[in-house]
């Protein structure tokens, strides 16, 4: 069993910050990708930050330049610090872990975390 818990959030000012964190954690053997997605009401989930296993990160046109997404292999985490927040960037925000194989059935699959409210408003 896999589990995604993400942590962080809340409401802030435009031109504010706030620290996302995403912890996985169980029966692991590996996880190619974890990332952030995020859905505004109204409109479909989009990624936000992603960083595959050994590799750079992606980030959305949107994002570039004002966050920044870091993982720690090791620990299975991975944390998107959110810089000059814009009220565009209110949504819910969702952790991703892609293509994460257990060690029980050596299956791959994607895990989601359990959605964190981000709002940005004066």
């Amino acid at each position: 069993q896999v589990h995604i818990v993400q942590s962080g959030g809340g409401l802030v000012q435009p031109g504010g910050s706030l620290t996302l964190f995403c912890a996985a954690s169980g029966n692991i053997f590996s996880i190619y990708s974890m990332g952030w997605y995020r859905q505004a009401p109204g409109k479909e989930r989009e990624l936000v930050a992603t960083v595959p296993f050994g590799g750079s990160p992606t980030y959305a046109d949107s994002v570039k330049g004002r966050f920044t997404i870091t993982r720690d292999n090791d620990a299975n985490t991975v944390t998107l610090q959110m810089n000059s927040l814009k009220t565009d960037d209110t949504a819910v925000y969702y952790c991703h872990g892609g293509n994460v194989i257990t060690q029980t059935t050596m299956i791959a699959r994607d895990y989601w975390g359990q959605g964190t409210q981000v709002t940005v408003s004066s």
